[in-house]
């Protein structure tokens, strides 16, 4: 029976690189569906296992609850399994945090990658635990999964250790992961000596220790230009090739510093604008404006020393 178990948890999992897609707009900004499938199944052909839709790499503050929900069936329409789907659906209220996690759910996506309430601060781990508790009876699905979104730098609000410990006790068959963008090794350490739990490094950086620690893979902003290195390196890791790991590491590692050099967010779809000749990839919402032509090139140089050109 444990064995069964466990086997369940392993089919359910998404082994690899989940790329956090970048939300496309029109020059009027409503939101364009065409970039959006194009952009999904380009990643899904060059190493990514899966796509997590509206983090904060997909501008999803700035993306309304319809307008999740009608993305999220264009990209099925458009043949994405929903398998391979975690999409994000953290607000601030709980009413609709259920309506768009439900919908998900209900498409078959393979879980919701869930923000704590993050417009309250410092009310402690009671009031988050409640939050959570409240979600999943108001979603009220057995076949819910949650990967809860640790992401303090940008919320304000975290996840405590003893809260996710908390949470997965509690909940065994919902709460199954996190995605853990503290930025913070420590912190993602800790998350993996959680039984049972699948812990996603928001960032490339640390992928390599994370899978020798039994980590599935990481979802990461950069995938969405540079997908098929770093799927490569994951693949290298579940293989136990850690020389050739760690080689292809050092150029993963020194493009996703390049990147986090610039407004991360402006300069993939600046970049994106380039390499594809449509410039509504350059569009974003307000407060985010694009970079300048002479920074996107400037990074696009830098770019082809590790054989990406645009």
């Amino acid at each position: 029976m444990v064995a069964e178990k466990e086997q369940r948890k392993v089919m359910a999992m998404i082994k690899g690189l989940i790329a956090p897609l970048l939300s496309p707009f029109n020059d009027d900004l409503s939101f364009n569906q065409c970039l959006y499938n194009s952009l999904a199944h380009e990643l899904l052909e060059n190493g990514c296992s899966g796509l997590a839709p509206f983090g904060t790499t997909g501008e999803a503050l700035s993306i309304s609850s319809a307008e999740r929900m009608a993305a999220l069936e264009g990209l099925i329409d458009a043949g994405i399994h929903p398998e391979v789907i975690i999409p994000g659906t953290g607000l601030c209220n709980l009413p609709e945090t259920i309506e768009i996690s439900r919908h998900a759910v209900e498409l078959g996506c393979a879980g919701v990658m869930t923000l704590p309430p993050f417009y309250f601060k410092a009310l402690g781990d009671d009031g988050y635990f409640e939050y959570f508790e409240k979600l999943i009876e108001g979603i009220d699905n057995n076949a819910l999964k949650i990967y809860l979104y640790h992401i303090p730098q940008m919320s304000g609000v975290g996840l405590s250790i003893e809260l996710v410990k908390r949470l997965r006790a509690a909940y065994p068959q919902t709460i199954v992961g996190i995605k853990d963008s503290s930025g913070n090794w420590e912190n993602t350490a800790q998350l993996l000596e959680i039984d049972g739990l699948i812990v996603y490094p928001g960032s490339e950086l640390c992928v390599i220790e994370s899978i020798q620690r039994g980590g599935p893979g990481c979802i990461s902003a950069t995938a969405n230009l540079n997908s098929g290195d770093i799927s490569r390196v994951i693949e290298l890791c579940h293989k136990a090739d850690w020389e050739e790991a760690e080689k292809l590491q050092e150029d993963v590692r020194a493009v996703r510093l390049l990147f986090q050099d610039y407004a991360p967010i402006p300069a993939q779809k600046a970049l994106l604008a380039k390499r594809s000749g449509d410039s509504k990839w350059n569009n974003l919402r307000p407060p985010l404006s694009p970079i300048s032509n002479k920074r996107r090139d400037d990074l696009a140089k830098d770019l082809m020393a590790y054989g990406m050109n645009f």
